[in-house]
């Protein structure tokens, strides 16, 4: 699923190009290939990429059947903000590397193989300890849902619901 590049939060120009060389780089390293279409570059509005952010390889949002798929790259030290569902359920499988994966203030490392169920309402975040990829299997994302993002300090501008993509007509959750 190519859900486009003008979905809010992204990284754009220079910063992504590296970005997606970095993390193309390390795909073939692993000797791994991602689903056609554009990725996702992620720093939910913060500005600050490398420390906060994640690339995201859409597999597929199918509402009339009821799942959606996609990978979640996060190089070393990255971080997956804090956030949580109101409606989605999502398990994560982590393929490659290891995750810091923090639910509800608890922490816990993931590594390759891994299996993490998520219901709706948990607060969650992974940080990469290393790079690493994880494949995010859900519910699909709905225009109507909401997402929340946690505040990382004060003045940040990250409570972000209904993220929407304009390209797709689909609320990324």
């Amino acid at each position: 699923m190519d859900a486009g590049t003008d979905f809010p939060f992204q990284v754009v120009g220079e910063a992504r190009a590296e970005a997606l060389a970095a993390c193309r780089a390390m795909l073939r390293g692993w000797g791994l290939t991602m689903p056609a279409g554009e990725p996702l570059v992620l720093d939910f509005g913060l500005g600050r990429f490398d420390e906060i952010g994640e690339i995201e390889f859409w597999v597929a949002n199918e509402e009339a059947h009821g799942y959606c798929g996609k990978f979640l790259f996060v190089a070393d030290g990255q971080t997956c903000p804090s956030h949580h569902h109101s409606q989605k359920h999502e398990t994560f499988f982590v393929m490659k590397g290891a995750v810091r994966m923090a639910v509800d203030g608890a922490e816990q490392i993931l590594g390759e193989g891994d299996i993490l169920v998520m219901p709706p309402g948990q607060s969650h975040a992974f940080t990469g300890i290393g790079s690493a990829l994880l494949l995010e299997v859900s519910m699909p994302s709905f225009a109507s849902a909401a997402v929340v993002f946690a505040r990382f300090s004060a003045g940040d501008k990250s409570v972000r619901r209904n993220a929407r993509c304009t390209s797709c007509s689909k609320a990324r959750i």
